[in-house]
């Protein structure tokens, strides 16, 4: 149903200056579709332009990890010129036989999606690479155009309620940045001098694949949206590791990842499970009677925080910088009265919680979305064109 075989991009090497030609990265491909990021100046030459986009041109990662790759998105323009790279391929189905919009969505389907990552090959799983007679043989549904236009419609009906709820959910978050910020420019104090101790940096035992009794947090369990319970390896249990032990309500923050996000800081919660932390992260305990750590947990997320943290951090290279215990220490932290900060961490909490019930109308949404288009794809439900 193609009109030519898949044809892989062109990647000259990227340039400073600005030059009227873009790439695009790999990055651009998401679980949802296209999303215009890692845009990249390269020269302008007449074998680049031969891979110039046009809006609404379908691409497919060719390669990446084994959960990505394969994922497709339709290029949406962004008012400049652009090429795709060599790591994705262009796919332009017969107008007389496909839409490109239910191309895109077939090619998202779960049983599409696994029939790509079973067919990946490479040596490693996180970098594995597909053929263009992988894609060209993959079997997918081929109802009429008719039918196609009506699935496409139903798809784009739950994308803009999806949407309408990313909104929502985009600008709680705004609020809730604008009121730890707020909170943030008041008179403030040294942070070591709220601890009762010092940043204390946890312990990393070897994973065992047996369980022990007791887990170790992954890195990966402090984010910008707090505490995730994640990455969590099962470790030996030991006298040591109990010393590390963490109480639910405990205030952690990471001390080595990527420049963005080091310096993450998050409330432990209890998981069901006896936890400890790893050496990456050091466990803070202010003083309640000065510095709330509910109030210290948001106030380590403002803007202000983030910028000296990041700042203060160190490394050869910015794929893996740390902060020290002293530089920690160092911060100065926005301390206004325990009433204050009280009510600092209510107004936070009921966006959180707003937050939280847009996320699971969201969630429910996205799984109804998948159940049905799943099931007017496999002909299991038939489309209604009254």
């Amino acid at each position: 149903m193609l009109e030519s075989p898949p044809k892989n991009g062109y990647s000259p090497k990227d340039v400073p200056e600005w030059t009227g030609l873009k790439a695009i990265g790999l990055g651009c491909l998401t679980p949802r579709g296209f999303a215009p990021s890692q845009l990249k100046n390269v020269p302008d030459s007449a074998m680049a332009r031969r891979f110039t986009l046009v809006d609404g041109d379908l691409l497919m990662s060719r390669a990446n990890t084994r959960e990505l790759v394969g994922l497709v998105g339709r290029f949406t323009s962004i008012g400049v010129d652009c090429i795709y790279p060599d790591l994705m391929m262009r796919l332009r189905p017969r107008a007389e036989h496909c839409l490109p919009e239910y191309l895109e969505i077939v090619l998202r389907s779960a049983p599409v999606r696994r029939a790509v990552q079973a067919g990946a090959r490479g040596t490693s799983e996180s970098m594995v690479k597909i053929s263009a007679s992988l894609v060209e043989d993959l079997r997918i549904s081929l109802p009429s155009l008719p039918e196609q236009r009506g699935i496409v419609a139903a798809h784009e009906a739950f994308e803009r309620r999806i949407r309408a709820l990313e909104r929502e959910l985009a600008k709680l978050a705004t609020l809730r940045r604008g009121i730890v910020d707020e909170r943030a420019a008041g008179p403030d104090a040294r942070l070591g001098d709220l601890l009762t101790e010092s940043p204390r940096n946890g312990y990393s035992a070897r994973e065992v694949q047996e369980w022990t009794g007791m887990l170790v947090l992954g890195l990966g369990c402090l984010t910008n949206d707090g505490f995730v319970p994640r990455q969590l390896k099962r470790i030996p249990k030991s006298s040591l590791a109990e010393r590390f032990r963490l109480a639910d309500g405990d205030l952690l923050m990471s001390r080595a990842n990527t420049r963005e996000l080091v310096g993450l800081a998050a409330r432990f919660r209890d998981v069901g499970q006896p936890c400890s932390y790893p050496d990456l992260m050091m466990r803070l305990r202010p003083d309640e009677g000065r510095c709330l750590t509910a109030y210290l947990e948001l106030v380590l997320g403002s803007s202000r925080v983030r910028r000296d943290v990041q700042a203060g951090a160190r490394g050869t290279s910015e794929s893996m910088v740390k902060i020290s215990a002293g530089t920690v220490e160092s911060l100065r932290i926005p301390l206004p009265t325990i009433a204050e900060q009280q009510k600092a961490v209510d107004a936070v909490a009921s966006v959180d919680r707003r937050s939280a019930t847009v996320r699971v109308l969201l969630g429910k949404l996205r799984v109804t979305q998948r159940a049905v288009v799943e099931d007017l794809l496999s002909g299991r439900t038939r489309v209604n064109r009254t």
